[in-house]
């Protein structure tokens, strides 16, 4: 039996290894595992080959993923998903491991309900947006980059009494941006799910700086669309001279942390273990509440992921 992975979408730290670890719990499952390289696009172009150990030596402390990935319009017709699936029929593979988030999920779910395919979802995303989870893999790397980075702009904001205002990646979610101001003790925090009160602010603020503060830190979201404004506001209404940091892709890679690490090993293990017991399989591993569950792409799909309230009111208590 053979069996394949494949990274579609944002890349994120924690991607290479979990495949890694595929193609070894493959190996020891009797199974011959596939590389589908650079996403859908290469599932598209036939770039699929099987892996070895070799393959997969010295990968675990990659950031990125070494078997590339993609977005792709061309697997929205039909004829290319018809292409596609004859590649896999090709080399034997009707089971795929899927590392990306829920676009790719759902691509995925139309593809193995138009071909007879398995697959299961593996959440691989720093934005941590997609419903039914609390935790994708990817995450934890970003959120110690951004901690890094938070915590070194601190030190030359307190030594030249300066402002600065940090953008965080995650698109419509704020999950990032306020699990980092909360961490790193932000003075301010915009995000698309929190309403903000800076007339509040500036109060709280000014009277700070009045009793020694030297610096403030602000932690916006990219979704917000306001980095710039902030700054503005920083220096007009807070009359401290303002940098902006736009933290930007530095966020998706480097060095996946030990937690992201043990994560896509479990992910990947119950993974090939629930696709080879079920004869038909579109399913996502998610993570909650500390336990490991399968759902189907649909409950995914139809729900729109919330950050968890304690959050919210954790930073509107403490700020």
């Amino acid at each position: 039996m053979s069996i394949a992975i494949m990274s579609s979408g944002g890349d994120c730290a924690g991607m290479n290894p979990a495949i890694k670890y595929f193609v070894e719990r493959s190996i020891f499952s009797g199974l011959k595992p596939y590389f589908i390289y650079d996403g859908l696009e290469g599932l598209i172009d036939g770039n699929i080959k099987e892996a070895t150990f070799t393959d997969v030596s010295g990968i675990i402390h990659l950031g990125g993923t070494i078997i590339g990935s993609s977005r792709s319009k061309r697997f929205f017709d039909k004829q290319y998903r018809q292409t596609a699936f004859s590649n896999l029929t090709k080399v034997g593979i009707d089971k795929i491991i899927v590392l990306g988030g829920d676009g790719s999920f759902r691509a995925m779910d139309i593809f193995c309900g138009e071909f007879d395919l398995k697959f299961v979802g593996i959440p691989s995303t720093i934005d941590n947006d997609i419903y039914g989870t609390q935790y994708c893999l990817g995450v934890d790397t970003a959120l110690n980059i951004i901690r890094s980075s938070i915590d070194s702009i601190r030190d030359t904001a307190a030594s030249f009494k300066r402002a600065f205002v940090v953008e965080t990646m995650g698109k419509e979610c704020g999950y990032l941006a306020l699990v980092s101001a909360i961490t790193s003790g932000a003075e301010l925090c915009l995000i698309p799910e929190m309403p903000y009160d800076l007339k509040h602010q500036k109060k709280q603020i000014l009277t700070e700086l009045q009793k020694g503060r030297r610096y403030v830190i602000c932690v916006v979201a990219e979704g917000m669309d306001m980095t710039q404004q902030m700054v503005r506001w920083l220096e007009d209404e807070i009359g401290m001279e303002t940098r902006a940091t736009v933290l930007g892709h530095i966020q998706r890679g480097g060095n996946p942390t030990v937690f992201d690490r043990l994560m896509a090993s479990q992910f990947v293990e119950k993974s090939i273990d629930r696709i080879l017991s079920k004869e038909i399989c579109k399913d996502v591993i998610v993570y909650k509440d500390s336990e490991f569950e399968f759902v189907d792409i649909n409950y995914i799909a139809s729900n729109k992921y919330q950050i968890d309230d304690d959050l919210i009111q954790m930073y509107k208590k403490d700020y």
